[in-house]
């Protein structure tokens, strides 16, 4: 298998109504362009041990079909807004690659059983400055099942996250944060009260 991709996720989530309008987004520091929508279908399983042993140090594992970065995914625990993401391909069976559980091995080598599904329609945007993409808006209408219980949830939430052209700075990250969370709580955007769907998803 390929190596892994390695990417740091820093990013923010909101709940909203159903019927919350998209945020209008201005003076968003170093952005002068917004893309038109782009829907995307996801559809992700979860996994964990029997005793919860990934859910306990804060990893998440998955296995997600549709989008653009459709693969397996080891989200690692959160550092502030922070929080790492190694991905592989999705392969030829729903089986965890081999090595995907050696890189598990640090929290557990125990058997991995079905904890979620996660189906997601999500609308995404690109707000764009002169260097390329400074973060990405989603609007996210989720569809979950705790696989354990079979209990279904149905919620609807936006995330922000930073991109490339995003600042680099922790200040200049505040900033942004701090001018975009302006045009959503406007809108009607709250801070999340769960910190993961995968959490909403198992009720948490």
């Amino acid at each position: 298998m390929t190596e892994p991709s390695r990417t740091v996720e820093v990013e923010r989530k909101y709940d909203v109504d159903e019927g919350t309008p998209l945020p209008e987004w201005r003076g968003i520091p170093g952005v002068d362009a917004v893309s038109e929508g782009e829907l995307r279908e996801l559809d992700a399983r979860y996994l964990d041990t029997a005793d919860a042993a990934l859910s306990r140090a804060g990893v998440a594992l998955r296995r997600r079909t549709g989008g653009p970065d459709a693969g397996w995914h080891i989200k690692g625990p959160r550092e502030g807004d922070g929080r790492l993401e190694i991905g592989w391909p999705l392969g030829g069976d729903d089986a965890v690659p081999d090595a995907v559980t050696e890189t598990l091995a640090r929290w557990t080598t125990a058997e991995l059983i079905p904890l979620a599904r996660i189906e997601n329609s999500r609308t995404a945007y690109l707000l764009t400055g002169p260097d390329g993409v400074v973060a990405e808006f989603v609007d996210d209408r989720v569809r979950a099942t705790d696989l354990r219980q079979g209990t279904a949830r149905e919620w609807r939430e936006w995330e922000l996250e930073l991109g490339p052209a995003a600042p680099s700075d922790a200040a200049g990250r505040d900033a942004l944060f701090t001018a975009a969370e302006q045009a959503i709580f406007a809108a009607g955007g709250r801070h999340s009260a769960s910190g993961s769907k995968l959490a909403r998803a198992l009720g948490f």
